[in-house]
């Protein structure tokens, strides 16, 4: 199973990106994907996780800013980030649970800055 993270870059206050992630080794369409984020000094975060069935479920600070969305056709998940701040700042991982492992993308760097 590998994980190819990607779209992480540096923006300015109220700014967006839109982070990919590519998966192999799996059937991609069965499966939840989840982001996390880990900003510097601090533990890593549940950000946003959306089912097989493109069900959605997002982390309190995401407060309506983020969307994600999955492509099946191209074994990919999205994160949109809308309305990004200083606080957002961190290295942003993809993860999906396979039998009963969790396996991470190598994640990509959000810096919000002016």
């Amino acid at each position: 199973v590998q994980l190819q993270a990607s779209g992480g870059g540096l923006v300015q206050p109220g700014g967006s990106l839109r982070l990919s992630c590519v998966v192999s080794g799996i059937s991609f369409n069965l499966y939840g994907m989840a982001w996390y984020r880990q900003a510097p000094g601090k533990q890593r975060e549940f950000a946003a996780f959306i089912s097989s069935s493109d069900s959605a479920d997002y982390a309190g600070f995401v407060k309506d800013r983020f969307t994600i969305s999955r492509d099946n056709t191209k074994n990919t998940v999205y994160l949109l980030m809308n309305s990004l701040q200083p606080e957002d700042t961190a290295v942003y991982y993809c993860t999906v649970l396979f039998k009963s492992r969790r396996y991470w993308g190598q994640g990509t760097l959000v810096t919000v800055s002016s």
